[in-house]
This record gives structure tokens, C-alpha cells and sequence, in this order.
């Protein structure tokens, strides 16, 4: 073929570390408008970026000569040397290591936005390690519960 033709779109997924809500509702939606810039500069597409005081949630349209881990550490650093630049959250700020991508379908696009969106909401009824869970299991990855998330005691 002449060009290179896709459209692969992953739902990513990301926390404080552990798991602290620093995201400030007063600044959150700019950081989450720096998040959306990077991965624009890392030519994908940035559909929605939403979260809640400790943890985002990004559907990107990925071009197919982008990694994940790549896009991810690039977003990762640059966004929290943005809010320690910044002193947003009076401490040092940084994101837990890992995170979670999940795969979705052109039909699924609209239902995964609209999810992103309302996070405020829905975690007012589901708690992030329940959803978290559910995204693993539903997307058939297996998982030790014991790496699944790192409390500051541990």
C-alpha cells in the first residue's frame, strides 16, 4: 500500500502515587489540558482526558508509530515537572509508575468518552480499585492483586 491507514484508539488510565488526591479541582482541568497538548506533540490524538483528585483517564487516538510506553513517559514527565514547576501541590508531585491501556473499537468510542467524562459522578457510586478491577478482568488481563496498587505503608 501506498500509506499507512488506522485508527486505534486506547483508553488509558494512570494515578497519583499512592493513590493521593493532589489533583486540585482548581487547577485540575489545566493540567489535564497539559496532558491533552503532549499528547498532541507526540502526534496522536487526544479525544478526552478527564479524571478525578487521583487519577486520569485519556482516550487517544494512537498512531501506529507511537508506543504506549513511550507516549507514556513523555506525558508522565512532562506533566509532573509541569505541576512541581508550578508548586500546585506544595510537595514534590509524581505519578505512580504504572498504568493501564485498554484497547477499544471505533463502535466503543462514544460510550468510552462519555465514561471519561462523567468521572466525578460515577466515582461518587464505583471506587477506583473496583473499576480498576473490572477494566482488567473485563479486558481478560490477568493480575496479582499484591502488585495491583502500592500503599505508602508498603
Amino acid at each position: 500500500m501506498a500509506n499507512t491507514y488506522s485508527q486505534i484508539f486506547v483508553h488509558i488510565v494512570f494515578t497519583v502515587k499512592y493513590r493521593k488526591a493532589l489533583l486540585d479541582l482548581s487547577w485540575r482541568s489545566t493540567v489535564f489540558g497539559v496532558i491533552a497538548n503532549l499528547v498532541k506533540e507526540a502526534n496522536c490524538k487526544p479525544l478526552i482526558v478527564n479524571g478525578t483528585a487521583d487519577h486520569v483517564h485519556c482516550l487517544v487516538g494512537l498512531k501506529p508509530a507511537v508506543s504506549v510506553s513511550d507516549l507514556m513517559r513523555v506525558v508522565k514527565a512532562k506533566s509532573s515537572k509541569y505541576i512541581n514547576d508550578r508548586g500546585l501541590t506544595g510537595a514534590r508531585f509524581e505519578w505512580q509508575e504504572g498504568y493501564g491501556v485498554f484497547s477499544h473499537a471505533y463502535s466503543q468510542v462514544k460510550t468510552v468518552y462519555n465514561y471519561i467524562k462523567n468521572q466525578e459522578s460515577h466515582h461518587q457510586k464505583r471506587h477506583f480499585r473496583e473499576e480498576y478491577r473490572s477494566f482488567l478482568t473485563d479486558n481478560g488481563i490477568d493480575y496479582d492483586e499484591k502488585y495491583l496498587f502500592i500503599d505508602p505503608q508498603e
